[in-house]
């Protein structure tokens, strides 16, 4: 016998969150469209969540609100966003794309790797450096939000319409039971 206290390995738990996430964002409330769009505003802004310092979130509520998409849907995008590791894992293409776009170099004399210590009496040459690569990653990251939130729209709008269209076949069964059911009695 099962204890009821069973612990789930790693890959059983993010499965189980994956799955638990995605029920909640198919009984979410509003159109496809309205959820699509919440889900591809979370799940774009969680791209952009390490290289802005998660200074993110501020603008969070307001753009999905602006946009007019549904803010439980983008709380469940961005949740995916987390979960499936993808900001961490593009973060060096994300570099690269933004070296390509923006190619500029910053020459502060000599190359330093960021230390508080030199920071601290002064040197800010590693300091610019830091920032330079920021930009980088800030330029590549938002690329990728966009790129990953505009697939993310057309597969979350294709998925919540399919949902809905057998919900509602579910719905037309059980009254046809139901009809059957009242004229065999």
């Amino acid at each position: 016998m099962k204890n009821k206290l069973q612990k789930y390995h790693f890959f059983n738990r993010m499965g189980r969150m994956f799955k638990l996430n995605y029920l909640k964002l198919l009984r979410s409330p509003g159109g496809a469209q309205k959820v699509a769009l919440g889900f591809a505003i979370g799940f774009g802004l969680e791209m952009l969540v390490i290289s802005t310092a998660s200074l993110i979130y501020i603008f969070f509520v307001p753009v999905v609100r602006l946009a007019k998409g549904s803010l439980p849907a983008s709380i469940i995008g961005n949740v995916i966003g987390k979960l499936s590791f993808l900001p961490v894992i593009l973060l060096p293409f994300g570099r690269k794309i933004g070296k390509m776009i923006l190619p500029m170099r910053v020459s502060t004399g000599h190359n330093t790797p960021f230390s508080f210590q030199n920071f601290i009496h002064g040197d800010f040459h590693g300091f610019l450096n830091l920032l330079h690569g920021g930009v980088h990653v800030l330029i590549g990251m938002t690329i990728f939000g966009i790129v990953l939130g505009f697939i993310s729209y057309i597969v979350v709008y294709f998925l919540y319409d399919r949902a809905k269209e057998r919900r509602l076949i579910k719905g037309r069964k059980k009254i046809c039971f139901r009809i059957i059911y009242s004229i065999r009695q």
